[in-house]
């Protein structure tokens, strides 16, 4: 059926009328048609949660079956999700309503300050202790969590058992008390400037995101305990920049600040202004949806008349017809207990039927201040059955959000590697300047790159703000198959592979003062492969091939000066994976695995916890990523390329991971080269966005040391 005009048919509204009276029938009565009425829709919310990955703390419009029909009811910050506990010889099932009054708020902080059923004891280095409830403090704590996940495994105990917990010398009893009241009440009443610092700590060591955001807003949204006199004053440009990047914020976590009570308080003209942003950032737009409901649902007498002009910036066009069948819902449900007329469905029906999805104006184009960029890399051609180096530098010019679940990146070119194509090479990025170093350029036992080798430049950097390469000195041994790292204003190179099947445990520094490189302390064993990443001042190594080529499951800190400390090893072995840091924590993912004589595809990831020294696993990739590139990019981890061990077929698929949805989700695919690619996160000035396909900085050769 074609539909050649741009209006719905005639009876359509009659049809609407007729179900309206129906629906209005069902709530007048009340009972077991209400009810089935409930489970139809939590059927259809279920359904949608569980196709964009919201399986703890999510936006729900569970809250729209109480507050439009006349209850109000407010969603908690902090929720525990469905999950299941195995312990000894039983299944302890957590489950978690989305919404509830505050009483229970009420009630538990009575509970615990009368020590009513608490079964957990904190306690802090200095001998203090809080008697809690494991249950509510697991409920915005990780840290906790994990803990009674280990406690259910290991009790041997019926019935209720009290347990105690050490949180660590960082924790100190005013920084815990913030915690717990955190925990009870979903705010800190006590945070000023004396305790701040305690507070963060000690949200960051218990892994309380939530709180931890909360210390790190914006300082004038902070100003709790400070006097007029204590506030800092701010010029106009900084209360621009502080606007700026608190609207960006939320614009980047838009369905976690929807969860948030503050989100409440929006005026519809500011809520309307975030909807029609394109640089909004949900899963679905039917995440948008949801958040204009929640915010009806706060005072839907006052509200309800607002509706019709909120619902202007849901882009239903983006919406497949199964998240559209919740709007129909909800707008069916808002219609029938208004007390006034209001049309809500008709609109959406017409944008939703008659939208273009692909169109500029229905697609989210978000362009982040800082751009993901991929350096160099090989691919396979098709046409000559061989694999084929590039010299491309391409940065992601916009993310873009488009029908259901549908994502795309859009490359642009940026420039290219001078003299010679490279891959397996080192990149990273220092002071706002892209640093490239050492690599292949083609398949043989001699292809490194080394300062023998007239054609290759073995070390360069790029400037972009002058849009200018310069050639930087030779390291002092050839590698490739090895990444570069920054720490404490200086470049290490660390290991990697000296020559075909051949790799080395030296490691160089280079200073930019003096355009050096120097060896510093060596690896205690030869290691190619690896993972990398520096964080608080130190530089973790996981896994890579040993001098046997065998994959490591290890860990260990590299000091410049000391060298390895080993840690706790990661659950599974890998190498050619990718590891970053990303909120106090490292992700590892992808990568090969020993299988027997030969090596397999590795799917499984892992999280490592540098104060607690131990790994726990998070979700799997959708698909093999070996040789892969890896960066953080709005704190979201970026998997970009790679291929498959299994049948060596490539994958120029990127790979998303959101730490609050815990989920990958595909975002599109690289432009170019898939294997043995390297990826960081560069600030590019306005006019490189405009002119990099028409005067690429490539076609400038390297200016001299």
């Amino acid at each position: 059926m074609e539909f050649t005009r741009r209006y719905l048919p005639v009876d359509w509204e009659e049809r609407w009328r007729k179900e309206k009276e129906r629906k209005k029938k069902v709530i007048e009565e009340g009972g077991a048609g209400v009810e089935k009425d409930n489970r139809e829709l939590r059927g259809i919310v279920a359904y949608n949660d569980s196709r964009m990955g919201l399986i703890k703390g999510s936006v729900s419009t569970d809250a729209s079956e109480e507050s439009m029909s006349g209850t109000s009811q407010e969603a908690s910050g902090g929720h525990v999700s469905e999950q299941a506990f195995r312990g000894e010889g039983n299944i302890f099932h957590f489950c978690c309503c989305k919404v509830f009054p505050k009483d229970v708020f009420v009630t538990l902080k009575d509970f615990k300050n009368s020590s009513l059923l608490t079964d957990l004891s904190l306690m802090t280095d200095d001998g203090s202790s809080l008697d809690v409830h494991s249950v509510v403090l697991a409920a915005v704590s990780t840290f906790v969590l994990d803990r009674l996940k280990e406690h259910l495994d290991n009790t041997h105990e019926e019935g209720f058992s009290k347990w105690s917990v050490l949180v660590g010398a960082e924790v100190d009893r005013v920084g815990l008390q913030a915690v717990v009241e955190f925990a009870y009440s979903g705010d800190v009443s006590s945070l000023n400037k004396d305790n701040f610092t305690k507070i963060k700590a000690a949200a960051q060591v218990l892994q309380v995101p939530p709180l931890v955001q909360l210390c790190n807003k914006p300082m004038t949204e902070n100003l709790t305990g400070f006097s007029k006199q204590e506030q800092p004053r701010l010029s106009v440009n900084d209360h621009l920049k502080l606007l700026e990047e608190a609207n960006d914020f939320v614009l980047r976590n838009f369905r976690e600040v929807s969860a948030t009570e503050k989100f409440q308080d929006l005026s519809a003209e500011k809520l309307l202004e975030f909807l029609r942003c394109d640089g909004l950032c949900v899963p679905s737009e039917l995440a948008a949806f949801r958040a204009v409901i929640s915010w009806i649902g706060a005072d839907p007498e006052e509200r309800l008349a607002q509706a019709p002009s909120l619902m202007t910036g849901v882009r239903f066009p983006l919406m497949t017809f199964r998240e559209f069948r919740e709007v129909r819902a909800i707008n069916l449900r808002m219609e029938c207990v208004a007390d006034k007329e209001v049309e809500l469905y008709g609109s959406a029906l017409k944008e939703f039927g008659f939208g273009v999805p692909n169109s500029e104006d229905c697609c989210r184009v978000r362009r982040p201040r800082n751009v993901l960029a991929v350096i160099g890399g090989d691919q396979l051609n098709q046409d000559v059955g061989q694999r084929v180096p590039s010299r491309e530098i391409w940065f992601a010019n916009s993310l873009r959000n488009g029908t259901g679940l549908v994502k795309d990146i859009e490359w642009k070119r940026l420039g290219e590697i001078p003299e010679r194509s490279k891959f397996r090479h080192g990149a990273a990025v220092m002071d706002g300047m892209l640093y490239v170093a050492g690599g292949c350029y083609f398949y043989a036992k001699d292809d490194i790159m080394n300062s023998k080798d007239s054609l290759g430049c073995l070390a360069c950097s790029y400037d972009p703000m002058k849009e200018r390469w310069k050639r930087l000195a030779d390291m002092q041994e050839s590698r490739s198959n090895f990444s570069v790292v920054v720490h404490e204003d200086h470049l290490y190179a660390i290991g990697g592979d000296k020559e075909l099947n051949t790799n080395t445990h030296a490691v160089e520094m280079y200073t930019p003062e003096t355009d050096t490189w120097s060896f510093v302390q060596p690896l205690d064993q030869a290691l190619s492969g690896y993972g990398v990443t520096s964080i608080n001042g130190a530089i973790f190594i996981s896994g890579g091939f040993n001098c046997k080529y065998v994959c490591l499951a290890t860990m260990f800190l590299y000091h410049p000066e000391r060298g390895a400390v080993y840690l706790a090893d990661m659950t599974h072995d890998r190498a050619q994976h990718c590891m970053e840091a990303l909120q106090g924590h490292l992700y590892v993912a992808g990568g090969v695995c020993n299988f027997r004589e030969f090596y397999a595809d590795q799917p499984a990831c892992e999280v490592y916890d540098p104060v607690a020294d131990s790994w726990a696993s998070f979700a799997s990739l959708p698909a093999p990523h070996v040789g892969a590139a890896s960066a953080v990019l709005e704190d979201k981890i970026y998997v970009l390329g790679g291929y498959a061990q299994d049948d060596y077929s490539e994958s120029g698929l990127v790979h998303r991971f959101d730490p609050s949805a815990q989920r990958w989700e595909s975002v599109g695919k690289l432009p170019g080269a898939v294997t043995d690619i390297r990826a960081c996160v560069l600030h590019l000035p306005h006019k490189s966005f405009q002119s990099s396909l028409e005067s690429s900085p490539s076609q400038q050769q390297p200016s001299p040391s």
